[in-house]
């Protein structure tokens, strides 16, 4: 119970930074492409209770961290936000811009990953001190979190990020029938995850990452 609890502690700050700076991420480029909505919904904000939602950002990814520990195996981690609205019609280009706009969530993660990975830098030139343990495991989580939150939301399925990425790059027609996916996408998801296929194709993809990270920052833990 003990090592569930600090495991809850370690990962809760990266967490919610995950989730917020990414759906932030969302608002602030469709402000710049020209889409208000979000700006107008406050979803443009650092304040995590704007982008929380209960179920998918706390009960889901608890209930499966909690039971991957007490299974003593290594889970995927999974869950969401509430998503931050976009009216693409108001973007400029909305076909383009949308590229932009979608990307913007795994950027941020992206840049997370790397500002975690400067903390365990961090906590490794100081091993002497009472932080250091603390802030190598929550940057360990830290860049845990935001590579599977990355490269999870890369996967080419409407609602995904990747989907409207491919959706922005697709020529008009497939496009338009690609999109047509987007009701049924977060049931594909869930029987994707259920399966196991989603792990499967993941899970190689995330390692990679991290260990391109790794190497960028040569960290050795």
């Amino acid at each position: 119970m003990d090592s569930i609890i600090q495991g809850i502690t370690i990962y809760a700050l990266p967490v919610i930074f995950a989730i917020t700076l990414h759906e932030a991420a969302h608002g602030y480029v469709a402000k710049h492409f020209g889409d208000l909505t979000a700006e107008m919904a406050g979803r443009i904000s650092l304040n995590p209770v704007r982008h929380i939602d209960p179920v998918g950002t706390i009960l889901v990814p608890l209930t499966m961290f909690v039971t991957s520990k007490l299974m003593m195996g290594g889970g995927f981690l999974f869950g969401w936000a509430k998503p931050v609205p976009v009216n693409f019609n108001q973007l400029r280009r909305p076909k383009r811009d949308m590229l932009w706009v979608a990307a913007a969530g795994p950027a941020a993660n992206l840049l997370m990953a790397f500002f975690w990975a400067a903390v365990i830098k961090l906590g490794l030139a100081f091993p002497e001190s009472t932080y250091a343990k603390p802030l190598i495991l929550m940057g360990i989580a830290g860049i845990e979190i935001n590579v599977i939150l990355m490269v999870l939301n890369l996967l080419p399925l409407p609602p995904l990020d990747g989907g409207r990425i491919a959706v922005s790059l697709l020529p008009n027609k497939l496009a338009w029938k690609f999109a047509q996916i987007e009701p049924y996408g977060f049931i594909i998801l869930l029987t994707l995850l259920i399966s196991g296929a989603l792990g499967v194709v993941l899970w190689p993809l995330i390692k990679f990452t991290k260990q391109m990270i790794v190497m960028l920052f040569g960290l050795y833990v």
